[in-house]
């Protein structure tokens, strides 16, 4: 059985999971197409039904200031609460709950699996959208932490504050899409709007748990330098100037067949954000720029990054900086 929703007349139901509040009538699913109204109860199809299971490095995630050079189980399942037009992971997100693509994995079973994996630090939530399997990472979380591993979610942050305040007791680490600072692009190629997103990203901020945002440059819809600037702005001024920000490189996708983000572009903004953030990185390409790890105060490269390979020649083992001593926001 699922978490967070009201019954209604009639066997309906209201899910309260996120911000779609979906009124779902008997035997049928809501917007994320995995929850299911059965008999006025409402089920999480995808509870211990897994589509994809990976040891990555971390650095994949993408997380650069979380245990860097580690590696992490990473799990993922099937549906998503949003329906983004250039989604890059849609035969697992928009598929609906198809039980053909997906396996049984028993929490205790991942929780082995992430304990016998070589240099595993825990266990992410990634692949598709991970709140349409709240309660399976409910109860997986708990048991990892019993076992000394972190649990890191990658996650659009589509989700209303109460089952939010629940997961922040159990998620160490989290990196957040930021998909546009534009309601009007939310509600258009998402399907969702932007404040739920905000929102969000200040209570994780607010929590103490580790966060590092990303933002896919789709060319024409929402890299415009206007609005870019608005959100570094938010950025700096809600979450802070030391939040991490990855720019990521879109490619043609699902629905969209835009040219993919130009190398010029991903630079542009990087050195605009650089003038906001410090800790800024560019994702999905190759460049001399935009990999590395440097002090804010000094300057002196800290972690240099060569594809999933990391070094980290410039960082004590407390998170400060080897050259001047600053502490950089990094665990």
């Amino acid at each position: 059985m699922a978490e967070f929703y009201t019954q209604l007349e009639h066997n309906n139901i209201r899910c309260t999971l996120c911000p779609h509040q979906c009124m779902i009538s008997p035997q049928q699913y809501g917007e994320c197409g995995v929850r299911l109204n059965e008999g006025g109860i409402l089920q999480s199809m995808t509870y211990g039904r897994i589509s994809a299971l990976h040891a990555d490095p971390i650095e994949k995630k993408p997380l650069y200031h979380y245990f860097p050079g580690s590696v992490i189980l990473s799990v993922g399942s099937l549906g998503c609460n949003l329906h983004c037009e250039f989604c890059q992971n849609h035969h697992i997100s928009q598929s609906g709950y198809r039980e053909h693509l997906t396996r049984e994995m028993e929490p205790e079973k991942l929780i082995d699996l992430a304990i016998r994996e070589e240099e595993n630090i825990g266990i992410a939530f990634t692949y598709n959208e991970p709140l349409m399997s709240y309660e399976y990472v409910m109860e997986v979380g708990p048991l990892a932490k019993e076992q000394g591993l972190k649990n890191v979610m990658i996650s659009n942050g589509y989700i209303n504050p109460q089952p939010l305040d629940k997961l922040l007791d159990v998620i160490d680490c989290f990196n957040i899409d930021l998909k546009s600072f534009s309601d009007d692009f939310y509600k258009k190629y998402t399907g969702g709007n932007l404040s739920p997103v905000l929102n969000t990203l200040k209570k994780i901020r607010a929590s103490g748990q580790h966060l590092e945002i990303t933002f896919l440059v789709v060319p024409g819809l929402n890299d415009d330098e206007e609005s870019f600037g608005l959100m570094l702005h938010w950025i700096a001024d809600n979450l802070g100037k030391q939040t991490v920000l990855h720019l990521s490189r879109y490619f043609p996708q699902y629905k969209m067949d835009n040219p993919p983000t130009s190398v010029q572009k991903l630079t542009d903004f990087y050195r605009i954000a650089n003038e906001h953030l410090e800790y800024v990185y560019i994702g999905n390409v190759e460049l001399s720029e935009g990999r590395d790890t440097y002090c804010p105060a000094c300057k002196q490269k800290l972690i240099e990054r060569n594809g999933y390979k990391t070094e980290i020649p410039g960082l004590k083992f407390d998170g400060s900086c080897l050259h001047c001593g600053h502490q950089i926001a990094i665990l």
